[in-house]
């Protein structure tokens, strides 16, 4: 069996119009539905949808959280890494500074004491970048900082700049003196003090490479091969240094200075090796080259230089180069160490800022990302309402609407979807069988409430009125009940035919209605007996127009098909009382007591039944001729 379409939705209206129990549901009229189960499944997927919206979103929020917190701590840490690279390359650069002004104290030491002299220049000039590089590191040492920055402890510096006087004074005194004054213990002692300036901003370093370990593991690798690189540039040259005094007051050299000579060198070595291996694997070619620079000019020429020094004063205190020359010629192939430390730290701190800066590029497109999805959440959540949620409760509206007999007018929405036009091209279809339902349920009441013959309502429909309490077309309590029969109706029937008996019904019935007043209710209550409903207990008001209706017959003639005329008269009985089941009952039973009153009394009259059954039914009219036959046809 094929289905059209719309039955189920007709069905499920037809079922829904016959559940009990309407109450009123705010905004959509009179009906149950709004309590029902339409109304709960509405709030539960409006709370489905909410709740499984607040769990995606949380769910993603929680997701986009971790990933931002981690975004932000790896850019924090970068940052961080990148400041505190840059105050240990600094740091560096000051023992650099430190370690290097001991060249130029070296020449004043072996040269004739003199005011403006060039090593007296170069070691002011060396004074100076020490100072001012000692300054900031103070600087930034006694300034209230951040928590995360690693500053040196003050009490370090001090005790460094506190050496570093005492120092400057020792070289001071002894460059006052003249050359052949100066004692070699004297001139080692100030080479020592200058060595200790070094040695006491040593734990400095180790305490910020501690530090920076403990935060960042991975900046170990870099800071230890920084801390070589700086200690090979400081024993690169402390090791010229330890054979200077010797050479400036031009005697052998002592076994102690042999000692440290050999010691230092072996530690250079060791310390190439380690960085070596560290600086081949370095991606920056710039590395590899400053390397081999480093191992020619330092570890070739510089390291044999000072080898033939050291076989001079084994020998003899017979040098071949004064402490200024030693100095000239010495320091220049210190440079490319300084550099090899400078271009690894700068390698080290541009990677930390690469790191910064990919871990800002991460935190941003983590936020954007996450900005992203909760709007396309949220542009999901609208989209779901308008162009699903919406609908569907209109839909539902509709669909209630039309179980209410409310009239709804679907119309078509080009931004709908596909599946929610073909929704309300169900709801039309459905609208259009219930206009055909409605058509035939009008029908159906009308054959099942009017006779066919007098298109008056039946017997059936008249007792549903009077039986029920509801109001009905204007219709109280109190009414007044006429009960019409037509005098000899059967003699009309058997002389002229059923036929004209049916014409005869017809007549009466039209002429009833064109007598009765609006909201006045006639219906065929038997075979030729009519009963009028009249509303309110006036029961004088009520016989006055029984009273018109008999007059109105009287004198009305019927023409029959067959041309000829045939006058026919009713007796009427009136009674008054109230509807309900039990009381329309003995309002029947009055009237009809009535109607049987007139017919006794020699019908075409009307009698009036009192508030009593007991009385005898009152006469309101005179008698008139009785007419016991209704007259021939006149052909």
């Amino acid at each position: 069996m094929t289905r059209k379409p719309g039955d189920l939705l007709v069905k499920s209206i037809a079922c829904l119009r016959r559940k009990p129990g309407r109450s009123t549901d705010p905004g959509l009229g009179q009906s149950g539905l709004g309590q029902s189960g339409l109304g709960q499944s509405d709030h539960s997927l409006h709370r489905k949808l909410w709740i499984g919206t607040g769990i995606v979103t949380v769910c993603t929020i929680v997701l986009a959280m971790s990933l931002l917190v981690r975004s932000y701590d790896d850019f924090v840490t970068a940052r961080r890494n990148l400041h505190d690279v840059s105050d240990y390359g600094q740091l560096l650069e000051t023992a650099n500074l430190l370690s290097a002004e001991r060249g130029p104290t070296n020449g004043v030491l072996g040269e004739e004491a003199s005011v403006d002299s060039a090593s007296r220049q170069r070691l002011a000039q060396f004074r100076r970048a020490s100072d001012a590089a000692l300054a900031q590191l103070t600087g930034h040492a006694r300034t209230p900082a951040a928590s995360d920055h690693l500053h040196v402890p003050p009490a370090i510096l001090d005790r460094v700049l506190q050496q570093l006087t005492r120092a400057r004074a020792e070289v001071d005194r002894l460059g006052a003196m003249p050359l052949q004054d100066r004692r070699l213990a004297e001139i080692q002692h100030a080479i020592e003090s200058m060595f200790a300036v070094v040695d006491l901003l040593q734990p400095a370093i180790g305490w910020k490479v501690q530090r920076l370990i403990e935060r960042d593991a991975s900046l170990a690798g870099p800071v230890l091969i920084g801390q070589m690189l700086g200690d090979l540039r400081e024993y690169g040259g402390r090791i010229a240094s330890q054979i200077m005094a010797p050479i400036a007051a031009r005697q052998p050299l002592a076994l102690a200075n042999l000692i440290d000579f050999s010691r230092t060198r072996g530690r250079l070595l060791e310390l190439w090796q380690l960085v070596g291996r560290q600086t081949n694997s370095a991606a920056d070619p710039r590395l590899a080259d400053v390397r081999h620079t480093a191992e020619q000019q330092f570890f070739g020429q510089g390291l044999t230089m000072l080898d033939d020094l050291v076989q001079e004063g084994r020998r003899s205190g017979d040098y071949s180069m004064t402490p200024a020359e030693l100095t000239a010629r010495f320091v220049p192939t210190l440079r490319p160490l300084e550099q090899l430390r400078r271009g690894f730290l700068d390698q080290t701190i541009e990677q930390v800022s690469a790191d910064r800066d990919r871990a800002l590029r991460t935190l941003a497109a983590t936020a954007g990302l996450t900005t992203a999805i909760l709007a396309i959440l949220a542009g999901l959540i609208v989209s779901a309402q308008r162009f699903v949620f919406r609908p569907l409760l209109l839909a539902r509206n509709m669909v209630i609407a039309l179980a209410e007999d409310r009239d709804v007018t679907p119309s078509a929405d080009p931004s709908r979807a596909r599946e929610m036009n073909r929704l309300f091209d169900a709801i039309e279809v459905l609208r259009g069988k219930l206009r055909e339902r409605a058509v035939l349920t009008g029908q159906l009441k009308l054959l099942a409430e009017t006779d066919g013959l007098t298109g008056l309502l039946n017997r059936g429909a008249l007792e549903r009125i009077g039986e029920t309490d509801a109001a009905y077309q204007g219709l109280g309590g109190d009414i007044c009940l006429i009960l019409m029969d037509i005098d000899h109706f059967k003699q009309v029937n058997d002389r002229h035919g059923h036929l004209v008996g049916d014409q005869v019904l017809t007549d009466v019935a039209g002429l009833v209605r064109s007598v009765l007043r609006p909201g006045d209710i006639v219906a065929r209550f038997g075979g030729e007996e009519i009963a009028i409903l009249v509303a309110g207990d006036d029961i004088d008001a009520a016989a006055g127009l029984a009273k018109r209706m008999r007059l109105a017959l009287q004198q009305h003639d019927i023409v029959v098909a067959s041309g000829g005329r045939l006058a026919v008269t009713a007796s009427f009985g009136v009674a008054r009382g109230r509807r309900g089941k039990q009381a329309w009952h003995h309002l029947i039973e009055a009237a009809d007591a009535a109607l049987y009153r007139a017919k006794s009394d020699g019908r075409n009259r009307v009698r009036c039944a009192p508030r009593s059954l007991a009385v005898v039914p009152q006469a309101i009219d005179a008698p008139l001729p009785e007419q016991p036959r209704p007259r021939e046809i006149r052909r």
